[in-house]
């Protein structure tokens, strides 16, 4: 006869995640309308360089991601695991380093952001001793997932763990792979990979985070709780297999989409086409297994809001998986990079597949750990509306704008010049659509509102059940079945094995030959390291996420070339650590920007924007002419880039200093020359500054 074995399960862990995701995903989104509200209010900016449009919106991304959604991944996983594998979490000790690891991380995250202290990789933004503590916390959750595994009284790994399985995998590789780098200073580091290097495997971790944070681990949420609220089996067992395995081999191919049109080689180019569309099919699987799940159901659908948050966070998913392999067509891609298209895309993504998805989820974990009903129905309707609503709100007018933008900046007149040959002509035309999208933005925060008290006053009416008694069959043996894809359900250690080898297959086809085939970046003779006054300047910009505005890449368009220069070539960027191709214009791109303006334009527009460009949106940076230049950084600068192959002679660093202060008096002295006045100018922020501006794509004139 089987044994009955009693234990419980720890709701505590999942009380907590949940509770943070709520909160940090408020945060978060808070900051996003603020961000919406900028781009056409730039007063809201404050004239402080914490609140600056650039230094906050790394900080909306990862509260968003990793806050907001991360907890809510935590919170999702912990409960699933447990009921699906019929045991308590491998060790409370872990769960609990997992929570307060994370919870640590994401401060840290909020404080050092807002100060300046960015890689400027986009989703990868943390500097070196966060990114060892994110290392460190993943490793813990994934032990403890592991150990849970093995220890599970189900024979059968159900489909919702295979995400999971992929998910923790996947983000290792590229949590490591992309944030290999040399901190030159407690809270600084240049990276191991250069120029075009940097920007594939960047895109390859940027796209792979989105496919592996924030989708697969969401399908594995998706695969648990729409069956179990709608109390409807999954609607293929054969369709889930064929969706997993093809998506999480297609998907870590894709990422050079992101770099069409740009110095990357065009086979990548191609590579990173042809694997985003051939992703509709596993994408489109998915989401018809989750929807068809709902068969039979549909009036229960109509009265239950928990569903109806499911159904339209997997409409979403669809949608977002449709327009993403179409944006990877070339002739697509032309129109919509470097434009609001972009930004509508992804937070069809966000606010609809993950935010939706997130919120159907707690409304259906809290009650049944609280052991009473939801408080209002009829709030979470509301609810669902607001979000819904918004979600219509806010992504319209970016596709509107998006479309307006490429259209604007390709046109031609008659006589072959530019009909908007002022860049600014394109973004004021954007103010109604932005101010649409804050609207947007303001009613889905309303509908987080509405969850938040809608949740306290459920948790009110009842009481936590933190360790919630349960009883399974004891499984003496795990019982391994030798046919079909039970074979690898039921033998852990190989399903890890075969699920790393699907993944790494992609990455290595594409990055291994960009780093040991020199011809895949070809050297230009004139191209030369920065001085030490233009890489000062250089950390400077970062530190201000002029990134998230400008990029640094003039692509081979015609549109393109009258309006900036001769298009950038891969061999320009060998130098570069972080690379800055930025992906969003909203202001004009800089990589021919040098001497195109005297020193004393940069000067007064760094100063105040519309005193020499009429309207536009760009936040003054004042404290630049107050900060002094921090020389004493250089010694460390240089040396590090010299250990990372950069060609400074040898004896350069105890010299830079020097150097670096020749050069400013130089430029210094032009400006007061020019009727500037201010004390010790050779000394400010501002110099280093107007010097990395007046060196962009200089070299090739040389």
């Amino acid at each position: 006869m089987t044994k009955i074995e009693q234990f419980s399960y720890d709701n505590g862990i999942v009380r907590n995640f949940a509770i943070a995701s709520i909160l940090f995903g408020a945060v978060g989104m808070l900051v996003g309308l603020l961000l919406a509200l900028q781009l056409y209010i730039p007063e809201l900016n404050f004239g402080l360089p914490f609140t600056t449009f650039g230094r906050l919106r790394p900080l909306h991304t990862n509260a968003v991601i990793f806050a907001f959604v991360g907890n809510g991944i935590f919170a999702g996983a912990y409960y699933s695991l447990q009921r699906l594998l019929k045991t308590r979490m491998y060790s409370n000790v872990l769960s609990a380093i997992h929570f307060w690891g994370w919870q640590l991380i994401i401060v840290g995250a909020a404080i050092t952001l807002p100060l300046g202290y960015t890689s400027s990789l986009e989703y990868a933004e943390l500097e070196w001793p966060i990114d060892l503590a994110i290392a460190v916390v993943w490793v813990v959750f994934g032990i403890n997932m592991l150990m849970t595994i093995l220890k599970r009284r189900e024979s059968h790994i159900y489909v919702a763990i295979w995400f999971y399985i992929a998910t923790w995998v996947a983000v290792t590789m590229l949590h490591v792979v992309n944030n290999l780098e040399l901190p030159f200073a407690g809270f600084k580091s240049y990276p191991l990979w250069t120029g075009v290097q940097a920007a594939l495997i960047q895109w390859w971790y940027g796209h792979n985070a989105v496919a592996f944070f924030l989708t697969t681990s969401y399908l594995g949420l998706m695969y648990y709780f729409v069956p179990k609220a709608a109390q409807r089996p999954v609607y293929s067992y054969k369709l889930s297999i064929i969706h997993f395995w093809a998506l999480i081999f297609i998907y870590i191919w894709a990422g050079p989409h992101h770099l069409l049109y740009t110095s990357l080689p065009d086979w990548v180019q191609s590579l990173g086409t042809v694997f985003s569309v051939m992703l509709i099919a596993p994408s489109w699987g998915g989401m018809l297994n989750g929807l068809l799940t709902l068969r039979g159901v549909w009036d229960k659908v109509r009265r239950d809001p928990i569903l109806k948050f499911f159904v339209v966070a997997i409409t979403a998913y669809g949608m977002s998986t449709f327009e993403g392999p179409m944006m990877s067509i070339k002739s697509v891609n032309a129109i919509s990079h470097y434009t609001d298209w972009t930004i509508g895309h992804v937070h069809i993504g966000a606010l609809g597949w993950n935010g939706m998805l997130t919120f159907g989820m707690f409304y259906y974990i809290f009650p049944r750990i609280y052991k009473t009903k939801l408080f209002s129905v009829k709030l979470a309707e509301w609810h669902f509306w607001l979000g819904t609503i918004g979600i219509i709100m806010y992504a319209i007018p970016m596709y509107w704008g998006g479309i307006t933008q490429q259209l604007m900046w390709k046109e031609f007149a008659a006589d072959g010049t530019l009909v908007y040959g002022n860049f600014l002509d394109t973004v004021t035309q954007l103010f109604p659509m932005y101010i649409m999208r804050s609207v947007g933005g303001l009613l889905y925060i309303t509908g987080l509102i509405f969850l938040i008290f809608n949740l306290i006053k459920t948790a009110a009416c009842g009481k936590l059940e933190a360790n919630e008694p349960a009883e399974a069959p004891a499984l003496e043996k795990i019982h391994h079945v030798n046919k079909g894809h039970r074979w690898v359900e039921s033998r852990t250690g190989w399903f890890y094995t075969i699920t790393l080898v699907a993944l790494i297959i992609g990455g290595l086809v594409e990055i291994v030959p960009m780093i040991m085939v020199k011809s895949n970046i070809p050297t230009i003779a004139t191209v030369e390291p920065y001085t030490p006054l233009e890489l000062l300047g250089r950390d400077i910009y970062i530190r201000e996420g002029c990134v998230g505005c400008h990029s640094q890449m003039v692509r081979p368009f015609r549109s393109e070339t009258v309006r900036y220069g001769d298009y950038s070539k891969s061999g320009e960027f060998i130098y570069d650590r972080p690379f800055l191709f930025g992906s969003k214009r909203t202001g004009p791109d800089l990589h021919r920007v040098g001497k195109k303006y005297p020193d004393s334009w940069h000067y007064n527009h760094m100063l105040d924007p519309r005193s020499t460009s009429p309207g536009s949106i760009m936040p003054p940076y004042p404290w630049l002419k107050d900060n002094d230049i921090n020389y004493n950084s250089l010694e460390s600068k240089i040396n590090t880039l010299i250990t990372l192959g950069t060609p400074y002679p040898d004896d350069f660093a105890a010299k830079a200093g020097v150097e670096a202060r020749k050069q400013a008096k130089t430029i210094a002295d032009a400006l007061v020359a020019g009727g500037i006045q201010q004390d010790k100018l050779e000394d400010k922020e501002i110099i280093a500054m107007i010097a990395y501006l007046q060196r962009l794509g200089t070299d090739i004139k040389k």
